[in-house]
């Protein structure tokens, strides 16, 4: 049976404030992607945007087996879904589709979110791309993500929000608990059947992050190990938020408030 953390007063607490720094890191380097800058300039800006805060990297240095991932944060352009490797030959420009994860640890605990920005003008297809990947993690949020719930319903309320615009779901990465650590239980695919998996209950911390794409859902991974990218080369959009389960439904941690 699948364990799922359930968050104290104060650990929701601090959950809120690693949510903050998350947001924060992430809406300033949104505003610095621009044509003729390349990713590992993003990536190096990010590092000291979380150090001026600080907070740090939960993605540098990250082990899964034997490797370990290099950069501060994901940049990941047009074909490529999710954990982009930061290039200096990687340079952004006009018509790009640049998806920013930036996930952080601030005072022992984590704070994840993603958004995929467009540099204009981009085609159609691309916008309808981007902002029904975006709807559909709000959508979820409100519909979804509320005590009594289940994982399956998130899942659902994504794939079906996302293939009635005639997009495809990643089924290979999927959303997660998160907490002291950036993975934790439950895993929350984007896809899936109503009524199944954990019940949701108030106190749990997710982070819920529909990956989409334009043609084929299949992915794979690039020579670097990290990258990785759709089959079809079509390009990939990428939406995140950290959220709070709560008596009355969702409180977003990851939300910078106007």
């Amino acid at each position: 049976m699948v364990k799922i953390p359930i968050k104290n007063a104060q650990e929701i607490q601090k959950m809120r404030e690693a949510g903050r720094a998350a947001a924060t890191v992430l809406d300033r380097l949104a505003q610095c992607v621009q044509p003729g800058v390349n990713t590992y300039d993003l990536d190096q800006t990010a590092h000291r945007f979380m150090k001026e805060i600080e907070a740090e990297s939960a993605c540098f240095n990250y082990a899964v087996g034997s490797k370990r991932y290099p950069c501060y944060t994901c940049i990941s352009v047009n074909e490529e879904v999710v954990h982009g490797i930061s290039r200096i030959d990687r340079v952004l420009r006009v018509g790009d589709c640049v998806s920013l994860d930036v996930v952080v640890r601030y005072q022992g605990f984590i704070g994840d979110n993603a958004r995929t920005v467009l540099i204009e003008p981009v085609s159609q297809e691309v916008k309808h791309l981007v902002e029904s990947t975006e709807a559909a993690l709000y959508h979820a949020i409100e519909k979804a993500a509320k005590p009594g719930k289940r994982i399956g319903d998130i899942s659902y309320t994504i794939q079906t929000f996302i293939e009635r615009r005639r997009l495809s779901i990643v089924r290979d990465f999927v959303g997660h608990g998160i907490g002291r650590s950036m993975h934790e239980e439950p895993q929350i695919p984007n896809f899936g059947q109503r009524r199944t998996g954990p019940r949701l209950t108030s106190g749990m911390t997710l982070a819920i992050e529909p990956m989409v794409n334009l043609g084929t859902p299949h992915v794979e991974i690039t020579q670097d190990n990290w990258t990785v990218v759709t089959r079809d080369r079509k390009p990939s959009a990428h939406f995140e938020h950290t959220v709070l389960i709560n008596s009355q439904g969702a409180e977003i941690l990851t939300k910078l408030k106007k």
